[in-house]
């Protein structure tokens, strides 16, 4: 990797930041990141309080910020800056009343978080800009050399849309909140549906784009969705009636029906929630209750992803403007495959409005294909999860037996995993066979088929309802596991876990020679809180684990607010400094310590020196976090002790583990959604070695844009087997951000992060 450079701005460089449109959460940490960011590469920033209207109103409404402005708002919904519409920036005058008060303050570098509307109009007046310069010398307002000094207006947008309806960008800020929400009411809602053999119809946020009701859909176990990229057709009212009616049949006491508000049939006629209802209960004759979300899905605390990721986008829309100049195309920042990426401004807005055109036009496929290959994937998924097995079709291939097994620790959204390779494997025709107790159930024969029925409900379960041992077979107990496979005709196994389960499966592969029965397909899906497996960026559960971590950080935060406090929190992830990383960015900690980073005790005490400072001077709260396996002498228990060593009565210290709660509770919706994605990807390995006739062991995992499978016998060129990670680890290059971001006179410069431009899908 090259070595990253230092970021510096001009003299007298001056960056505003707004937020437009419908609130989103996780704007705030974008303006943090983009006001603290501006500090330290030495330029002033401004925020342009409520929106476009700030601008237009000028005077105190474009407010200098100083790096205290913007603390303790990396938790909180909405946006502290304030967004609203103005419909005065809709017109010339009110767009050249902005110009003037922009100048004025000499901004002429604005990041914009918004949704498509804000972003088109913010284009409009950038290419506007030079006519309004010239005007307000005309007027008298500015001298031919002050408009000199602002002869373009360089942008750069982030995209605040719970909605996620941003072509080009995987993720927009607010979206992965909105999915938290409406999953809590889904899980919520289903206990009680689940009580009283009910029918709830949950109307979600959308409009336009069915995200939010078809990945709620695949995650919360819905029996039916109602998008707007694939209208319903004649016949849906039977059709839907026919789904929750063999739903019930086949073992179903909760049926939960989505729908995106404004969703419409294919003749154009909206479909309200009650309308779907009373179809419901006049065809089945069940009580149907009505859910609607509404603003719920806006408000509240942003999920750790759109803290950590949107303080990225934040740091990267600086590092932008540094470099842009007024013959560049303005960009917007989005997130492909976790990195940074950079899409042509008016480009994303103009594919994006064009799926509406698509719908309108009853091009339902390309309306589906413009979201991306991952919607498009989901929705042949979701149809295949939520219909019953009634009307599964009858096999035309070989009849196969696949096993399904846990191993290592656990990790939230291994039910899900199984739930998925379960039900997508019974549409296949093949018999899905459940090993409870790992790798000792095997050799117990703790074998039993798993039906549609069986697995109901595991979705938002926690835990491993399989159950899940960290044991890694002995070659002694090989033989027992090969008569087990012979026992129970197993063609293929799929192996949920973590890296224990590797190395279990790495041993079989090398001893089949000894062991026929083991040449079979074996399939590794990666399953881990540590998010330390080769092969894979992501894992399953490392979601859940930092969003588990953030809930506790901000409660040792409030703890700690009446006082002034030192605390050191210990987090997961052995020699893999993951998930420190990312709950130091989600939770706001001023200093992390990782194994990778080969901590020095000549660092410490720079560190301790100004955290002493720092509380000298006022600050109220210090937030540490260490990974567990940070070092073999300089642990959480030695850097407390310094730290209260040099306190000298300024501050307290305290300091803990966070533990297994990290491993607890309902998977995140992006667990459950990889850990579908990744069982539906396994299935289709195994049946590739079928039809090849190979009895490979792999293992998968999303790299990048896709998802990959390499051979497990090659596994060590992959990973570090000293420290337990892998030799590729992606977030590195996320590590000088934190500081940034989160320690004023950090004493480290801003340095370039990598921005990818847009590539296909």
């Amino acid at each position: 990797m090259a070595t990253p450079q230092p970021l510096k701005a001009p003299a007298d460089f001056k960056i505003g930041v707004l937020t437009s449109g419908g609130d989103a959460q996780g704007m705030n940490a974008a303006v943090r990141a983009v006001v603290r960011t501006a500090l330290a590469v030495g330029a002033q920033p401004y925020a342009v309080m409520e929106g476009w209207a700030g601008a237009v109103k000028g005077g105190d409404a474009i407010k200098k910020l100083c790096w205290s402005d913007v603390s303790s708002i990396l938790a909180e919904g909405g946006t502290v800056i304030g967004t609203a519409r103005c419909p005065e920036f809709r017109d010339y005058e009110g767009r050249h009343a902005a110009a003037k008060n922009l100048v004025e303050h000499g901004i002429d570098h604005l990041v914009v978080i918004g949704g498509d509307g804000s972003l088109s109009g913010t284009d409009e007046f950038r290419g506007e800009w030079p006519q309004h310069i010239r005007e307000l010398v005309d007027e008298g307002v500015l001298s031919e050399e002050e408009a000199a000094k602002h002869p373009a207006l360089m942008v750069v947008g982030l995209v605040g849309s719970i909605d996620n309806d941003m072509v080009g960008t995987d993720m927009t800020i607010g979206a992965d909140t909105a999915l938290h929400r409406i999953l809590d009411a889904m899980d919520q809602l289903t206990s009680t549906a689940a009580s009283h053999q009910r029918t709830f119809v949950v109307e979600v946020m959308g409009r336009h784009c069915g995200y939010l009701p078809l990945m709620a859909a695949v995650a919360g176990g819905a029996d039916y969705v109602f998008t707007p990229e694939d209208p319903v057709g004649p016949g849906w009212e039977e059709d839907l009636a026919e789904h929750l009616r063999l739903g019930r049949e086949a073992g179903r006491r909760e049926s939960i029906v989505l729908v995106a508000e404004g969703a419409t049939d294919r003749e154009g006629n909206v479909l309200t929630t009650q309308h779907i209802a009373d179809v419901i209960t006049e065809r089945t004759g069940e009580d149907a209750r009505v859910t609607i979300l509404g603003h719920v899905q806006r408000g509240g605390s942003p999920s750790a992803y759109d803290r950590w990721m949107s303080s990225l986008l934040g740091y990267a829309a600086v590092q932008e403007m540094l470099s842009a100049t007024p013959e560049n195309t303005p960009n917007v920042l989005g997130v492909r495959h976790n990195r940074v990426t950079r899409i042509p401004l008016m480009k994303a807005v103009h594919d994006t409005r064009a799926v509406k055109h698509l719908i309108e036009a009853g091009d339902y496929e390309a309306a589906q294909a413009s979201r991306g290959v991952s919607f498009t994937t989901m929705v042949e998924i979701n149809t295949i999860l939520s219909t019953p097995p009634q009307l599964t079709p009858e096999p035309t291939e070989k009849p196969r037996r696949i096993g399904i097994l846990h191993a290592g620790g656990l990790a939230p959204g291994m039910n899900t995993a199984a739930r998925a390779a379960v039900r997508l494997g019974i549409a296949r025709g093949w018999t899905m066979l459940g090993i409870e107790g790992s790798w000792k159930g095997l050799a117990d024969n703790a074998v039993k088929e798993l039906t549609w029925a069986d697995v109901e409900g595991w979705a938002f379960k926690g835990g491993a309802e399989l159950g899940t041992r960290r044991d890694v077979p002995e070659v002694e107990q090989f033989y027992a596991l090969g008569r087990a496979i012979e026992r129970n005709e197993l063609d293929a196994l799929i192996v949920i876990g973590g890296l224990n389960a590797y190395l279990a499966v790495h041993s079989m592969i090398s001893e089949r020679d000894r062991y026929p029965a083991f040449r079979i397909p074996i399939v590794l899906v990666p399953a881990s809180i540590d998010n330390n497996l080769p092969g894979s960026e992501l894992s399953i559960g490392a979601d859940t684990a930092i969003n588990n971590a953030t809930w506790a950080l901000d409660r040792i935060k409030e703890s700690a607010a009446a006082t002034k406090r030192c605390f050191v929190a210990e987090i997961m992830g052995r020699r893999c400094g993951y998930l420190t990383l990312m709950a130091s960015l989600s939770s706001g900690a001023e200093y992390i310590y990782l194994n990778e980073d080969d901590v020095t005790l000549n660092e410490i005490a720079d560190d301790t020196k100004r955290m002493v400072d720092s509380f000298a001077e006022g600050r109220r709260l210090f937030l540490v976090l260490v990974n567990e396996a940070v070092s073999k002498y300089y642990d959480r228990e030695f850097l407390a002790s310094v730290y209260e060593a040099e306190s000298d009565g300024k501050y307290d210290v305290r300091h803990a583990a966070l533990g297994h709660l990290q491993q607890g509770g309902s998977p995140s919706p992006f667990d459950r959604l990889l850990a579908t994605r990744l069982a539906h990807r396994a299935l289709d390995h195994i049946n590739n070695q079928f039809n090849r006739g190979e009895s490979e062991g792999v293992y998968i995992g999303q790299v990048r844009n896709q998802i990959e499978a390499r051979l497990v016998k090659n596994m060590f060129e992959d990973l570090d087997i000293r420290n337990r990670r892998p030799f590729d680890q992606w977030w590195r290059e996320l590590s000088p951000v934190q500081r940034i971001v989160s320690m004023k006179d950090s004493g480290k410069p801003a340095v370039e992060i990598s921005i990818a431009d847009a590539d296909p899908e």
